[in-house]
């Protein structure tokens, strides 16, 4: 896994360099202080599998950057890392293209879960920052083919639907409790709503049928 990291505080670099090694064995981090030395990088590595963009990168600036990168380069996923993290912020990464936004002041456990769900095709964004944006994502999906959940995210729905708690959900499918929030938060922002109950309602009202038969994946 090739990852790459534009940030232009070297002493960060080198601390997201030891908590990516922790993402798998096999993984090749590399960095880029500025937004020219991000384009260079990224030309040069065709072949990347993630960015973790700073918006306070010197140059034009991550928000400039960041829709360029979208349209340029609209398969690689980008994850927006940044001490900034009001929901105004938040909003504009989003709609920029950024596949997730992990304030620099989350858990390295927070950090690994979130990027393990952009890995996985999914998005992220803080819980704090949840409520408020809708612009990002749009009108509540009127029926359930327009819900896109990963499948473990079905499997959390499928637990959520029987009135399980995150302690019980990460017991049951073997995960890390910050993983099930991380996967929770996903499912209320995919639904539009901004509680497990309203959740359940939106399942109910599009007939989703969340399936929780598949095996546990490993703990990480």
């Amino acid at each position: 896994m090739k990852i790459l990291v534009a940030d232009d505080h070297e002493l960060i670099r080198e601390a997201l360099r030891h908590v990516l090694t922790q993402l798998g064995s096999g993984v090749n981090v590399l960095e880029a202080a500025d937004c020219d030395g991000t384009r260079l990088a990224i030309a040069e590595h065709p072949d990347l599998d993630l960015l973790l963009l700073d918006l306070s990168l010197p140059g034009v600036g991550g928000l400039v950057l960041l829709p360029e990168l979208r349209r340029d380069y609209p398969s690689l996923p980008v994850v927006v890392l940044s001490a900034l993290e009001d929901p105004a912020t938040v909003r504009e990464a989003l709609v920029s293209g950024a596949m997730g936004f992990i304030p620099k002041s989350s858990t390295n456990e927070v950090m690994l879960s979130a990027l393990h769900l952009v890995l996985a095709g999914g998005r992220y964004l803080p819980p704090a920052a949840l409520i408020g944006t809708d612009e990002a994502f749009g009108a509540a999906p009127a029926s359930a083919a327009e819900v896109v959940l990963t499948d473990r995210q079905r499997d959390v729905l499928a637990l959520m639907a029987q009135g399980k708690s995150n302690k019980q959900i990460c017991r049951e499918l073997n995960i890390a409790e910050a993983t099930v929030k991380i996967h929770v938060t996903a499912i209320l922002r995919t639904l539009k709503v901004a509680s497990r109950a309203q959740a359940i309602v939106a399942v109910n009202r599009l007939g989703l049928a969340p399936d929780s038969s598949r095996s546990p994946a490993p703990k990480h």
